[in-house]
């Protein structure tokens, strides 16, 4: 018998920004499917606008696990996570645990093939996208709830968008000149948008 799936299916009780009043909660079961979405176009625009050479599959797979040692560990706010360096460090201890032992869920002669996507993931070469799909997603996250009236996301808002600008990675750049516009726009917004 595996656990791994249903561990797996645990994921969508574990709520994202439990510190902050939320309009709307995100659990990160559905944060990991958009952070997927995000980095897999991330990795497509890098390639074909920029010169890379990325596998967008194995890019969309390890955003895809990249949340999984949350389902032991919950989700830790990032101001606490990066209160102290040795919170940090010992958080980062923990996380590493919980991801041997989400791989250890799986069968035997599969673990190996999974082990780049839980416990290896940020030594490869794609996660550099996959953190900053992740951080779009945080961005995204703070547009809908600004959108919505909610001023708790304004500071997270902007620090998140100097993080993205920072980070010198023309692929994010066109992301967000490409797709952000019509992000927080109603349905009629977004059919005239389309149309016009």
């Amino acid at each position: 018998m595996s656990s791994f799936f249903a561990f797996l299916k645990r994921m969508r009780f574990i709520n994202r920004w439990s510190l902050m009043r939320n309009t709307e909660t995100e659990n990160i079961q559905e944060h990991s499917l958009e952070v997927a979405m995000v980095a897999h176009n991330l990795a497509a625009l890098k390639n074909e606008y920029f010169g890379g050479n990325v596998d967008i599959n194995k890019v969309a797979v390890i955003a895809m696990y990249h949340e999984v040692s949350e389902i032991f560990t919950g989700d830790m706010p990032t101001p606490i996570k990066y209160f102290d360096p040795k919170l940090r460090e010992l958080y980062g201890e923990v996380e590493t645990l919980a991801q041997e032992k989400m791989l250890s869920t799986l069968p035997e002669r599969l673990q190996a093939i999974y082990k780049p996507f839980i416990v290896d993931a940020e030594e490869s070469p794609e996660w550099p996208i996959v953190k900053a799909a992740d951080t779009i997603s945080a961005y995204m996250k703070c547009v809908n709830e600004l959108k919505a009236g909610n001023d708790e996301f304004k500071e997270a808002h902007d620090s998140i968008l100097a993080k993205l600008k920072a980070l010198n990675m023309p692929e994010v750049d066109m992301f967000l000149e490409t797709y952000m516009p019509a992000l927080g726009k109603s349905l009629d917004e977004l059919n005239y948008y389309e149309i016009k």
